[in-house]
C-alpha cells in the first residue's frame, strides 16, 4: 500500500487518467474529488462489497437451478 500526505487541493494521479484530489479537511473526515473516465466505475467500497454481494448471490447454483426448470 502507498500511503501520501497532502493538502486540500493537492492531488495525486493514478494510470494517466484517474485524479483523486483532496478538497476538504474537518477533524477526521476527508472530501475527496475523484475524475476519472466513465468507463471506469468509482464506488465507495461498502458499496462495491454489497455489489459484489448480490452478483454472487444472483450466480448460485439456485438460481441456475431456477431458470434450467424454465
Amino acid at each position: 500500500m502507498l500511503s501520501l500526505s497532502r493538502k486540500v487541493g493537492d492531488s495525486i494521479i493514478i494510470n494517466d487518467n484517474i485524479e483523486i484530489q483532496v478538497l476538504e479537511i474537518k477533524g477526521e473526515s476527508v472530501r475527496l474529488g475523484i475524475v476519472a473516465p466513465r468507463s471506469i466505475p468509482v464506488y465507495r467500497k461498502e458499496i462495491y462489497l454489497q455489489i459484489e454481494e448480490s452478483n454472487k448471490q444472483a450466480a448460485s447454483d439456485e438460481t441456475f437451478e431456477f431458470l434450467k426448470k424454465l
